[in-house]
């Protein structure tokens, strides 16, 4: 495989790379090393590449692992997950404050989540990948797929609901 044609079909998912391993680790720098080391190691098995079915979902796959394996690292003791990704220029400045403050809320909740729900939550809601490429990705079946999406919504959903409804009767 040349170059060329190794470029053209990772460069489309690597933004997608960068977001999981963002979701997951820690910082953007954190998040830049793991979409980097993916790339090197997909790039060190070209030869291998065209053999599987669905590049995309495997990058994401190696990067979930390899972002739960720097999690599980005694470097990365002080790691947690952050996500600022959320802008929107035609609002107010009350409004942008809230939308931030919401968006801080859920990433705290996300947090407290389980691993498997915050991993999910992020391929399905973030990434919008399907349910069947999430199986794939993560090796579990649609149905368990939808049922950690769904008990991950309602636990973000109700704390958010907590939190934003505290002494209001």
């Amino acid at each position: 495989m040349k170059q060329a044609d190794f470029v053209n079909i990772v460069m489309p998912f690597k933004d997608k790379v960068f977001r999981l391993a963002k979701r997951l680790l820690v910082s953007r720098e954190e998040a830049e090393d793991a979409t980097q080391e993916i790339l090197l190691k997909l790039w060190k098995n070209n030869k291998k590449i065209e053999d599987y079915k669905n590049v995309e979902a495997f990058s994401m796959t190696m990067t979930k692992n390899f972002c739960l394996d720097r999690l599980k690292s005694k470097q990365a003791q002080n790691l947690k997950i952050v996500h600022s990704n959320y802008t929107d220029s035609n609002s107010s400045l009350q409004k942008q404050v809230e939308a931030k403050d919401s968006v801080d809320w859920v990433s705290k909740i996300m947090e407290d989540l389980p691993e498997q729900q915050k991993i999910i939550v992020q391929l399905r809601d973030i990434e919008e990948y399907d349910f069947a490429e999430i199986a794939k990705m993560l090796d579990m079946n649609e149905t368990a797929i939808r049922v950690n999406l769904s008990r991950a919504r309602k636990t973000i959903r109700e704390k958010l609901t907590n939190t934003h409804g505290y002494g209001i009767k």
